[in-house]
């Protein structure tokens, strides 16, 4: 059995067809609002226990948009999306609340098989206030057609904030993506613990790139890696059935240690090409690493993220933070 700690332990109420809930985090408003705000940051949380969020888009501005896809642990996914009606930075959200389908249009709930009469659009408010332990936040979902339906949707929000408390709680570097709707570019943040010139080296040796290039279910094979302008790049990952996924591209401007900038095309889809811009940023020992794609439209972009790129993205972050880590040891041992 699980048992909560005092300064996690919900209150709700069910007040007409709202449902109110409030917690308190041990962690800084700041960073609680940054769990709503930031896509890296919400997919680490949202949606009840045992759900994932592959894919998150999140333009946090009066008359920006969200959109997410919730995957169950069978493999069901399930997209939402809402636009922002209210936005005050660290104290309040509101935001319409509408199931959705992978394109963002706004579907009725019996598209998922859910029962009731749903509106096609409800409201969520949520604000943040200071407590002696941290943060309070208060969240009232409004529209829910039914007790029964608030019932279960106070379990599924209440998994989530258990979420979002172990979140809150990881010291861990978290990284960024941004994808702003109808722009075609995606923008990728991480911050290493490790000097910008062994970051530097990890994305241009190709002993090193064999080691953190792509997701943990896949083993990178370098094909090609001549680090120089016009020299050719191409990986391939390969995954415990033998299949192979290629991607290669042509290096436009290799600046060490702070620059590299080149074109990516995934084999698989031809022709399908974005022009990738890593700048490298050292902060007091760490590097801030800022890779910026500029693709060739909005539905390029968008085919990268409902192909689950962010889950990808985030596993090979993790491994390459597990790589420098490494690297600094063995520098320090030696």
């Amino acid at each position: 059995m699980t048992t909560r700690s005092t300064i996690d332990r919900p209150t709700a109420k069910q007040n007409g067809r709202d449902l109110i809930i409030t917690r308190v985090f041990n962690a800084p408003q700041e960073l609680v609002w940054k769990a709503w705000t930031e896509p890296g940051l919400f997919r680490r949380w949202w949606g009840p226990k045992a759900f994932t969020t592959p894919v998150s888009m999140i333009d946090p501005r009066v008359g920006g948009s969200y959109l997410y896809c919730m995957r169950s642990p069978e493999g069901k996914d399930y997209w939402g999306t809402g636009v922002y009606r209210e936005i005050v930075p660290n104290q309040r959200i509101v935001a319409t609340d509408s199931f959705a389908d992978e394109k963002g249009n706004v579907v009725p709930a019996s598209h998922y098989g859910m029962p009731g009469k749903w509106p096609l659009a409800m409201e969520v408010t949520v604000t943040f206030g200071k407590h002696a332990k941290g943060t309070r936040m208060t969240l009232r979902h409004t529209g829910i057609p039914s007790a029964k339906m608030r019932s279960l949707t106070e379990v599924g929000w209440n998994e989530s904030f258990d979420k979002l408390a172990e979140a809150l709680r990881t010291k861990g570097e978290v990284t960024g993506i941004e994808a702003r709707p109808g722009k075609p570019e995606l923008v990728i943040t991480r911050t290493f613990d490790a000097p910008r010139e062994l970051v530097f080296k990890a994305y241009t040796d190709p002993d090193l790139i064999a080691h953190w290039w792509g997701p943990k279910r896949f083993t990178i094979a370098v094909d090609k890696l001549d680090a120089r302008p016009g020299g050719l790049w191409r990986f391939i990952n390969r995954d415990a059935d033998g299949n192979e996924y290629a991607f290669h591209g042509v290096y436009h401007e290799v600046s060490a240690p702070e620059r590299i900038v080149g074109t990516f095309e995934f084999e698989g889809t031809p022709g399908h090409v974005s022009l990738e811009t890593l700048t490298l940023e050292e902060i007091g020992g760490r590097t801030k690493a800022t890779s910026r794609s500029a693709f060739q439209t909005v539905e390029d972009r968008d085919g990268m993220l409902k192909a689950h790129m962010e889950e990808g993205v985030d596993e090979t972050m993790d491994r390459l933070a597990g790589l420098l880590e490494e690297l600094k040891a063995e520098r320090k041992a030696a």
